[in-house]
């Protein structure tokens, strides 16, 4: 039987929806069944699909493209969702929203999610209008974020118009936006931010930090060796990219169900880093206990390791713990 599973790469839209967001999210309202009212839903709907996938705590966050919105749009959000972990009996918690193109503003916002709402986090868009943050201006956030010591989940977002001209070509633009985002841009673009930070001297400067990604590492799992040798002719670090991978990064299943990439996962990647996460409501609870149903099976991993994966490595890094009581999936 499946342990109970705690979750945290999983979304809301705030309401009203901020504008241009329904925009961004087209495709996904479009081919996705009730996307949007399991997006807006911070409660009857959203408990039942957790009880159908076993899902006993679930990490909630604003769905990217919050960020460039501004600090007002952010601070309604946490708002929103503030109140809805208070009202959930203990089932959920959350991720704060941050104004990032704005760092400032984004720590005070971070401060506030974190000392007067409770959230455990924040998670964040990968990039603000293409602008990653590894630069001066973002010491001030990452500094708040090791003082806190809470974990950043660094999120894929949406490609800027200037990031769209690499992924056009001799096809339709459904095509470009889909390489662009979650096919392969977004992951992509996500482990170029991590290296970005790393050749930045950011962890250095900050060992403190705690930074999640998603997808199954976001590629990094799968060029970790080639990164680890070739990073070193980028400078002089105290500690070398494979270290800080091993340190300072945390990674999630979140929608990629296949056992395949988490073999590799777990041959270069400390077993207490690895979180279980599913991606609602872009993807289903009940297709991630599937795959946890899989993974117990197939042998890959024991009894303790499954529940670590589940939710205990998850209750450590963020502080958390399973709500008492929780029978597991319904029948």
């Amino acid at each position: 039987m499946p342990p109970p599973l705690l979750t945290l790469e999983e979304h809301f839209l705030s309401t009203p929806l901020p504008p241009g967001l329904s925009t961004l999210y087209a495709a996904q309202l479009q081919h996705i069944p009730n996307m949007l009212a399991k997006a807006t839903d911070l409660h009857t709907l959203r408990l039942h699909d957790m009880d159908a996938g076993g899902v006993a705590l679930q990490i909630v966050s604003h769905a990217p493209g919050l960020s460039t919105h501004g600090a007002a749009a952010c601070r309604a959000a946490n708002d929103q969702l503030a109140e809805a972990v208070r009202a959930s009996g203990g089932r959920l918690a959350g991720f704060a929203a941050a104004p990032m193109g704005e760092p400032e503003e984004a720590v005070r916002e971070l401060r506030r999610a974190v000392g007067e709402l409770g959230f455990v986090g924040a998670l964040v868009d990968n990039h603000c209008g293409g602008v990653f943050y590894e630069g001066g201006e973002y010491g001030v956030w990452w500094a708040a974020v090791e003082e806190l010591g809470v974990p950043v989940y660094l999120h894929p977002s949406w490609p800027s118009e200037g990031m769209m001209g690499r992924y056009r070509g001799g096809f339709g633009e459904a095509a470009a936006v889909g390489m662009a985002s979650s096919a392969f841009g977004w992951h992509g673009e996500t482990a170029l931010h991590v290296m970005r930070l790393f050749a930045a001297g950011l962890f250095d400067r900050r060992p403190g930090l705690k930074i999640v990604i998603g997808h199954m590492g976001e590629m990094l799992p799968f060029m970790l060796q080639r990164i680890q040798a070739l990073s070193k002719r980028w400078g002089k670090f105290e500690r070398d990219f494979e270290t800080v991978y091993r340190e300072n990064i945390w990674i999630t299943t979140s929608g990629n169900w296949s056992l395949d990439p988490l073999r590799c996962i777990l041959a270069n990647t400390k077993l207490d880093h690895i979180l279980y996460s599913v991606d609602y409501p872009f993807l289903s609870n009940e297709s991630g206990l599937e795959w946890i149903k899989e993974l117990e099976k197939s042998g890959l991993v024991d009894e303790e390791q499954l529940k670590a994966i589940a939710y205990g490595n998850a209750e450590k890094l963020l502080g958390v713990k399973l709500p008492e009581g929780f029978v597991g999936a319904s029948s």
